[in-house]
């Protein structure tokens, strides 16, 4: 199944998003009392998705990112592409490891970074002037468990949609080397357009990223060179802690991002940034300059 979260269809925008079932053109929408997908993905009571349902045309659905009640701060994966991994060499303002990590590196971002599959996302040129693109794949955890075995690991996804974590370098770099403060920049995480259920999909690893700024394809890759396969990502994460439905795993970019190119590449507003996963969906998202420097409450 594809799950999403629906804010508008052929011209009747909700009070808030509802529940939906993609299927090829079409959406079916559920009632609002349906839920969200966060409460399917926490309760996937069969109720939900066979009450009455109202069909529209997927060209006239406006969709909100499936996901946003995560149970802490998103879940995310460094470095899981060697070929990203070695494209950095030199340019991380002295923060290069030594040699190839043996483990997964794992950090989180904050939630308020979560955008829809077509809003905007934010940029700042006063903020930070280093903003770049990591096209990734999302995964949502669906079954509780902690230390799951690796031969396992499939039991307790939900599915998996595509997310970009933009990242602003400069902010990143300057906070002792670690992540977290320049990838939970508001507004900068679109997410979507829908989850894939696990059944709906025939082999994870042959699933191929791309990202696309303006037009020009900047990162291509599988889900086979992954340093760290997805079942080895959740074995380890889950080692001694518990991970909870709707727990959200990002599970790292390929080779290509910005501030690795010579000259840099870096996200300006007017921008259009396309993230996609061939067999789970595509984002298109514009970069828009938001005061995110000034004072508000």
């Amino acid at each position: 199944m594809k799950l999403a979260m629906v804010r508008s269809a052929a011209g009747t925008t909700f009070d808030r998003p509802r529940l939906a079932r993609v299927d090829d053109q079409t959406v079916q929408i559920y009632p609002d009392d349906a839920g969200t997908l966060d409460d399917y993905i926490r309760n996937p009571a069969p109720m939900a998705l066979t009450g009455p349902s109202q069909p529209a045309p997927l060209d006239q659905v406006t969709f909100d990112a499936p996901v946003r009640r995560v149970n802490r701060d998103i879940l995310c994966t460094g470095w899981n592409y060697w070929d990203h991994f070695e494209e950095g060499y030199g340019k991380r303002g002295g923060q290069d490891p030594q040699e190839r990590p043996a483990h997964p590196t794992f950090f989180t971002k904050g939630p308020h970074a979560i955008v829809g599959p077509t809003d905007p996302v934010a940029v700042d040129l006063e903020l930070a002037q280093a903003w770049d693109y990591e096209v990734e794949i999302a995964v949502i955890i669906g079954t509780q468990g902690r230390s799951i075995p690796a031969e396992r690991a499939w039991e307790h996804v939900f599915g998996m949609c595509v997310a970009n974590d933009m990242t602003a370098r400069d902010i990143q770099r300057q906070h002792g080397g670690q992540w977290f403060k320049g990838k939970s920049i508001d507004a900068t995480m679109p997410i979507g357009p829908w989850v894939t259920t696990m059944d709906a999909l025939d082999d994870p690893a042959a699933l191929e990223l791309r990202c696309l700024l303006n037009g020009q394809v900047l990162q291509q890759a599988r889900v086979g060179q992954m340093a760290f396969d997805i079942p080895t990502l959740i074995a380890e994460l889950s080692w001694g802690m518990t991970l909870y439905p709707g727990d959200v795993l990002l599970t790292g970019t390929p080779a290509g991002v910005g501030y690795a190119r010579e000259p840099q590449i870096l996200l300006q507003p007017g921008d259009v940034l396309v993230s996609e996963v061939v067999g789970l969906g595509r984002l298109h998202n514009a970069v828009q300059s938001v005061p995110l420097h000034e004072y508000r409450r």
